[in-house]
């Protein structure tokens, strides 16, 4: 997988653009070793210092979007910009500390041949250094640090990913030594995805389905899986339950890969929040900068859209919150956007109102089923 990632590098345009390596064990084990006996030789010098650890920033200022030269696809990278985490300034003295912990960790990990949760690296944390780890988002911003510093994947130090996302519809998959799933017959709560990104790369999987449908929340899903869509419209069915996280991304990426002549399209809430999530879906996300393309895929916009809006009733709009304004302001002032993305995002704005799925229903459960196959015809796929 690392090779067939770094070799799609030579089709950007840019160059200059830094990512986080995919490596064995044993290569992740000695980045670490190298960097305590590069901390300890200048502890141990004439001049001893505490040198500062030097970090690829992962501020949206160091972000682009870098597209490829023979598709439309494009993904979030960051370039060769730094910054540092020093032991001798008061506001990171912590989080530089922070990293040592996670990297200690996270070595003890790869010696043991195990691999932990996110989730579960917080609880080791809170017990064997309570004064550095109060919060899960203290040890995720410091596992981005760790990835940053040794630029290699997460995964690579062990990690798994804590997986909320399932699927289904017309897709079989079999885990190695397993038997084959059919993810049309698992009910509508989905087949539940693995948070092990190597059990998912290694999934063998086979389809007819000629779309794939991405459902921003999970009761849309059982909706559609419960009116079983993927019969009436060929298509496999992905929910992450709202902000994709990385095991169900990586796996949609992992599809998109398999089955490279299946549109994806996204199904999302008319909203700020509902674009981030297609965008995420689509770009990647700058915090995991460094590995964003190996979770990114080229999600088309199915709806909800501006020109959906006269199927809503006035009733079932809802005004936009101050947290839609602040995602709405991130959003244009990143680089990712395309312009009609823009468009519809300055509508929202302008409106001060946001429109849900649910809304639909207005017109009967079985609309939903309808709306997808109408807008699929007019995206011309068909």
């Amino acid at each position: 997988m690392g090779d067939l990632c770094k070799s799609s590098l030579i089709f950007f345009s840019d160059q200059l653009l830094c990512y986080a390596d995919i490596l064995p064990p044993p290569q992740v084990r000695a980045r670490i070793e190298v960097a305590v006996l590069n901390f300890l030789k200048i502890l141990n010098s004439p001049t001893p210092e505490i040198s500062d650890l030097s970090l690829i920033n992962r501020r949206s200022s160091n972000s682009r979007v870098s597209r490829s030269l023979l598709t439309d696809a494009s993904w979030i990278f960051l370039s060769h910009s730094f910054c540092t985490r020093s032991l001798m300034r008061a506001n990171t003295a912590q989080p530089f500390v922070r990293v040592w912990k996670v990297m200690e960790m996270c070595y003890q990990v790869l010696v043991q041949e195990k691999r932990l949760t996110q989730r579960e690296l917080f609880y080791k944390l809170l017990c064997d250094s309570p004064e550095y780890f109060t919060s899960q988002l203290q040890v995720n911003r410091t596992i981005q640090d760790v990835v940053a510093l040794l630029r290699c994947s997460r995964f690579s130090l062990g990690i798994m990913a804590s997986s909320r996302g399932a699927i289904a519809g017309r897709l079989f998959l079999q885990e190695p030594g397993q038997e084959v799933v059919d993810c049309s017959a698992c009910g509508s709560s989905g087949y539940a995805i693995s948070g092990d990104l190597n059990l998912l790369e290694k999934l063998v999987m086979k389809t007819d389905a000629h779309y794939i449908i991405v459902v921003e929340k999970h009761a849309i899903f059982q909706r559609l899986a419960e009116d079983c869509l993927y019969n009436q419209i060929p298509s496999i069915l992905i929910t992450a339950k709202g902000y994709p996280d990385i095991a169900t991304r990586f796996l949609l990426h992992r599809i998109s890969r398999t089955f490279p002549d299946l549109p994806i399209f996204g199904l999302v809430d008319w909203n700020p929040a509902g674009l981030a999530i297609l965008c995420t879906f689509k770009y990647g996300s700058i915090g995991m900068g460094l590995e964003a393309y190996r979770y990114a895929c080229n999600v088309k916009w199915l709806g909800l859209r501006k020109d959906d809006l006269e199927l809503v009733p006035e009733q079932s709009f809802i005004p936009l919150k101050p947290r839609d304004l602040q995602i709405a302001k991130s959003l244009v002032s990143s680089e990712i956007l395309q312009d009609n993305y823009k468009e519809e995002l300055a509508v929202m704005v302008q409106s001060g109102k946001r429109a849900e799925i649910e809304a639909l229903y207005f017109h009967g459960y079985n609309f939903l089923v309808k709306y997808i196959a109408k807008k699929i015809v007019q995206a011309n796929y068909i």
